[in-house]
């Protein structure tokens, strides 16, 4: 039976044209997200930042969760988030293609995670085309990296600061550049 509600055909990977009849509903729930992004962005105690951030996401955070504000999400109910994760200031989340971040990944400064884009046809362009980004467990992105839609970040993995990540990569790996390529292994004491 193929999903009918846009939120689970975005989580399915199915585009979404401009002049779907249920586009309206991303918009909305994008201003209800950004009344409790005002709220979180303005709290200054981490219970209260992860009660919100529950809120944002529709799952409770582990109180092992550090977030540091801003933090900015378009959507929220389709970031995952695990436990022991450090999340640095000003990151951003396009989420309505799907975030899963796992136990221990630390996330730093201006982080974007991207799992939204558009057709390169001029007549579709508006169009969504969401998929994916899952963070491995351990993973460190660095500060200003971007993480394109589709990608994996593999256990252990590294992503250097100021890289553009736009294919997976492997577990135990140092990642760089623009497109990122592997720089190194990591090689476990």
């Amino acid at each position: 039976m193929q999903a009918t509600d846009i939120f689970e055909r975005l989580q399915n990977g199915e585009t979404i044209s401009s002049n779907d009849a249920q586009a309206y509903k991303m918009r909305e729930a994008s201003f209800a997200t950004k009344k409790l992004l005002v709220q979180m962005n303005n709290a200054t105690e981490p219970e209260e930042i992860r009660s919100f951030l529950s809120q944002i996401t529709g799952t409770e955070i582990d109180e092992s969760v550090m977030v540091f504000t801003p933090l900015h999400i378009n959507y929220g109910k389709h970031t995952k988030i695990g436990k022991n994760v450090f999340i640095n200031f000003d990151c951003v989340f396009l989420d309505l293609g799907g975030i899963t971040i796992e136990n221990n990944v630390q996330i730093a400064p201006k982080v974007s995670l991207l799992t939204e884009s558009h057709p390169l046809n001029p007549a579709e362009r508006q169009s969504l085309i969401p998929k994916s980004i899952h963070i491995k467990k351990n993973a460190w992105i660095g500060a200003n990296a971007t993480i394109l839609q589709g990608v994996t970040i593999g256990e252990n993995a590294v992503v250097a600061a100021g890289s553009v990540v736009s294919k997976d990569v492997p577990d135990n790996v140092v990642v760089g550049g623009i497109p990122a390529k592997i720089i190194k292994e990591i090689k476990s004491i």
